[in-house]
């Protein structure tokens, strides 16, 4: 056993920080230009209050009238909107000079700059001007009329800069001050630990176990501490049975352990009092041909429109998120030649076959109308980048070599060794427009910008056979542990487990053309699904739709991903989920069809629990975040106790008011977020009141004694926006299940069969379809 200590992990190329691969510009001369300060400097908790007093001092060639100066700051961070209006309020900003000179003070969340730093503090001179050693003071937070201060973003972001350009001709033209100040943004206190192991190993093969604490942000924190009992309910080599952690410590990694017996391995970890702090993922020992590998390959850093170096981005996704694998996809219109190339250096430094896999590749990010986000992986590094456009590069000598849509990407890519993903993001991809089944192999329906089965299953009609991914696509440096934080993203970010013979580049690409891989909303369990026949059906190696020369052979039973034809009329589906938390309901399906939904238990088993969900979004494009608004009365049932699931921003309005009602001030993006309450009356008796679901999209009022079994559903429009009520057990003890559903085939089409998995605490998990071709015979 080896055991690895993470400290604060920064390690900053200080030439490879910011904007340098896309917008910057040479060297400013503060002389001439003028120069920034900023106090107090330092170390500052993620999302705590502050104040900042930055002054900018005038140059030799002075600040003109209506000439400004712009602070820049990123807009993926979520630090509080900076306002002027109110001085009471959090994030009030002033500005003044030290000559009298009158200022107009703005500020714009969107459009100002071109990204990453479209977020835009803009102080204009407005009635004189400013001459050289004149001084603009402005104060972030100003306290001094009652705000409480400045609300700082919720991710950890070493060297967060206030970055500062001037206008000082009063053109239009803003050049950067050089060395403008930064603080850094670290993690505040520990608020829960978190246990991590793989999900499927066989007898004696390594594996790793994952320690850390997070903060209330989800950042790994250094201020944790203690002595910890390590409990296993079975033999684990290598693992002490207790371990010291150290302060200024953010993460403890035990590497090769093994065990020797079959069995679902689960370790509690127990604090000097005795109480359990955490409690592991389950780890599946069997024998057979494959392991699970977790993997996020889809997120970035700062240097294109996320936060932090692409250097930490790799750093935090093998030694703090525990992956096995990891790639960068960086926006390709941000990313020049020089970066392409360092990128191409990173990925060769930190893959390492056996411990984490690493690919080289890139987001092509054109617009839905030409076909939307792809993910382009290669197997190895040295091959090119074909962008979808350079919109924000200076260089244009290759814009020969770019690719202005989704097909004439996937023309460029023939002839590599490359796989694809299509995506959801910022661009929504169109696969009707563009889809080549020999590049692109899986649609990615789960990322930090919500849950999108859509994207799967509109290819069903149009004969695609994709499996299924899911990734962060992250944009706050925390690759496979991604929190959405308070703005722009709704979801935590996604994780795919690829069942392959080893960790190397060459098993995950035949894992990846075979669909053989599920995907979660960022959990980690055990999933196996496979289909029984009861006269052997055709397994090709590859879709014969595509190439028609693949070999083939029969087979009694399949798993998922795999491409088969059958004669039979049914077939039976093998189904075996192991999970951390309980399992609330898994639903087998053939294609958008639910044929059957499994529960760990039945109706005679509910209790006085009411679970009560939204979910869905606007639309499928960027402005698909659904608020949802309202409350939820329970006609005088008293609420013992109430859960939230899925309500990852701790600042919205989210809580208990009376005895009866529950208040909510919500957001999803196609994920769906809710409440347990735990009544203080049975709900099988007849002197209830009644259930009433008010919101500002809609409401629904019934009987409490009516919610039972099977869910009562509100549509309220959009992109499948509803709201669920159901009830449930008063405990769910099952986490695991294993079942068999006999599933009847329709003839002469594609039969997509996956199952969808829903585990009590809020998270999902989606097989990849076992695509079966009944081939009907008269």
């Amino acid at each position: 056993m080896t055991m690895t200590e993470h400290d604060r992990g920064s390690l900053v190329d200080s030439d490879l920080v910011g904007e340098v691969w896309t917008t910057a510009q040479p060297g400013t001369d503060p002389v001439l230009y003028g120069h920034v300060e900023i106090e107090p400097k330092g170390k500052f908790p993620a999302r705590s209050l502050q104040t900042f007093r930055m002054t900018y001092t005038v140059g030799r060639f002075g600040l003109d009238d209506t000439g400004a100066i712009r602070v820049m700051l990123r807009a993926m961070g979520d630090g509080g909107a900076l306002q002027t209006d109110d001085p009471t309020g959090y994030n009030y900003v002033t500005a003044t000079t030290s000559s009298g000179v009158p200022l107009d003070v703005a500020y714009s969340r969107y459009g100002t700059m071109p990204r990453p730093r479209w977020k835009v503090l803009t102080i204009r001179v407005a009635g004189g001007f400013l001459r050289e050693g004149d001084r603009i003071e402005i104060i972030f937070g100003d306290t001094a009329q009652g705000s409480p201060g400045l609300r700082l973003q919720s991710m950890v972001e070493p060297n967060f800069e206030f970055k500062v350009a001037a206008d000082v001709c009063a053109v239009g033209h803003y050049t950067p001050i050089p060395n403008t100040p930064n603080i850094d943004i670290v993690a505040g206190a520990p608020a829960l630990w978190r246990a991590v192991l793989p999900s499927l190993r066989r007898p004696g093969e390594s594996f790793q176990f994952g320690l850390k604490a997070e903060d209330i942000w989800g950042n790994p924190t250094n201020l944790a501490q203690g002595r910890f009992t390590l409990e296993t309910n079975l033999v684990v080599n290598g693992l002490p049975d207790a371990v010291d952690y150290a302060l200024g410590q953010r993460g403890l990694c035990f590497e090769g352990l093994s065990v020797d017996e079959p069995g679902t391995l689960r370790i509690s970890v127990h604090d000097a009092d005795g109480m359990e702090v955490a409690q592991s993922h389950p780890l599946v020992i069997e024998d057979g041909s494959l392991s699970g590998y977790w993997a996020d390959l889809h997120g970035q850093s700062g240097e294109s429109i996320g936060i932090g170096t692409s250097r930490d981005y790799f750093e935090f996704g093998r030694n703090l998120a525990f992956l096995d694998a990891l790639s960068h996809q960086a926006n390709d219109f941000q990313v020049n030649n020089a970066f392409w190339a360092y990128l191409n250096e990173l990925t060769a430094r930190y893959h390492e076959d056996g411990r984490f896999v690493t690919f080289p590749g890139y987001e092509w990010s054109g617009n839905t109308a030409v076909g939307g986000d792809r993910n382009v992986y290669y197997r190895t590094e040295g091959r090119p980048i074909y962008r979808s456009s350079h919109a924000l590069l200076m260089d244009r000598s290759d814009l020969d070599m770019d690719a202005n849509d989704a097909n004439l990407l996937f023309e460029r890519l023939s002839d590599e060794d490359c796989v694809v993903y299509a995506h959801v993001g910022g661009r929504y991809a169109d696969i009707a427009f563009a889809h080549d089944g020999t590049k692109e192999t899986s649609m990615e329906i789960h990322s930090a910008w919500g849950t999108f089965e859509w994207l799967l299953t509109d290819g069903f009609p149009l004969g695609h056979r994709s499996g299924v991914v899911c990734n962060s696509d992250g944009h706050k440096g925390r690759p496979g542990a991604s929190y959405p934080g308070v703005s722009t993203f709704g979801a935590y970010g996604g994780l795919t487990c690829f069942l392959t013979e080893e960790l190397t580049r060459d098993s995950f690409f035949d894992c990846l053309k075979r669909r053989h891989h599920y995907g979660t909303t960022g959990t980690r369990l055990h999933l196996d699904v496979k289909a029984r026949f009861g006269e052997p059906a055709i397994l090709f190696d590859q879709d014969p739709n595509l190439f028609p020369e693949t070999g083939s052979r029969p087979a009694g039973e399949v798993m998922m991903g795999d491409i088969v034809r059958s004669t039979a009329a049914s077939v039976t589906l093998k189904i075996r989920a192991v999970t951390q938390a309980p399992i609330e309901r898994i639903e087998v399906r053939n294609g958008v069809e639910v044929i059957e939904t499994l529960r760990g238990y039945t109706e005679s088993d509910l209790g006085n629990r009411v679970r009560v969900l939204w979910s869905g979004a606007e639309y499928r494009g960027r402005g698909r975040d659904t608020n949802w608004k309202g409350k939820v009365s329970f006609g005088g049932a008293m609420i013992i106790r109430f859960e939230k699931i899925n309500a990852w921003n701790h600042e919205r309005l989210f809580e208990q008011q009376g005895g009866d009602t529950i208040v909510f001030d919500a957001i999803t993006t196609g994920n769906f977020g809710g409440f347990d309450a735990w009544l203080d009356e049975g709900l099988d008796g007849d002197q209830l009141g009644d259930l009433t679901v008010a919101t500002n999209l809609g409401g629904m009022t019934m009987p409490l004694a009516d919610v039972g079994f099977e869910d009562c559903v509100m549509e309220a429009g959009g992109l499948e926006r509803r709201i669920k009520v159901f009830r449930l057990p008063d405990d769910i003890p099952c986490r695991e299940i294993v079942a068999e559903v006999e599933i009847p085939l329709a003839p002469d089409r594609d039969n997509p069969l996956w199952v969808c998995l829903n585990t009590e605490d809020g998270f999902q998990a989606w097989s990849s379809p076992i695509y079966v071709f009944n081939q009907h015979n008269d």
